[in-house]
């Protein structure tokens, strides 16, 4: 059987890229045909932690598709037997403001980079008052000499 990559992270608090301007969450626009941040975004907000990172990412990359509903789990299968980019490259931290907590089962919600909530996260504290990993989105561009301290 091939092998299935993931992008699920445990008990991990995604926070804001350390280039990035936003000093609140905001929404990503409304577009005639919805972006991957806007899709992300809404789908997340609905429903924090009830879905894992692969199944956000997944269904975003399956809904701008307009997959069929029975095609979705061979498609899931033949997407995640290669590599993906994770919610650390996603524009909600890169440019809307939002950092992803994932629990201890891999479920996500996002908090907004000014909320009381996104502060205890980024600290290393989960929700539940338990440790959380930290990480950060990725930068939005390269790190230009000077600014890398080289």
């Amino acid at each position: 059987m091939a092998k299935i990559h993931t992008t699920n992270y445990l008990d991990t608090f995604i926070a804001v890229a350390d280039d990035s301007a936003a000093m609140a969450g905001t929404v990503p626009p409304s577009r005639t045909e919805p972006s991957v941040a806007e899709l992300t975004h809404a789908m997340i907000a609905a429903n924090p932690y009830r879905y894992t990172s692969d199944d956000v990412i997944f269904t975003v990359w399956a809904d701008r598709r307009g997959l069929d509903p029975q095609d979705r789990p061979a498609a899931r299968a033949q997407f995640f037997a290669k590599g993906q980019p994770c919610l650390r490259s996603s524009d909600l931290g890169k440019r809307y403001g939002w950092g992803v907590h994932s629990d201890a089962e891999g479920r996500v919600a996002i908090y907004a980079v000014e909320s009381a909530e996104y502060a205890r996260l980024v600290a290393g504290v989960d929700p539940s008052g338990g440790a959380a990993t930290v990480t950060r989105a990725m930068r939005s561009g390269r790190m230009s000499a000077s600014s890398s301290g080289k």
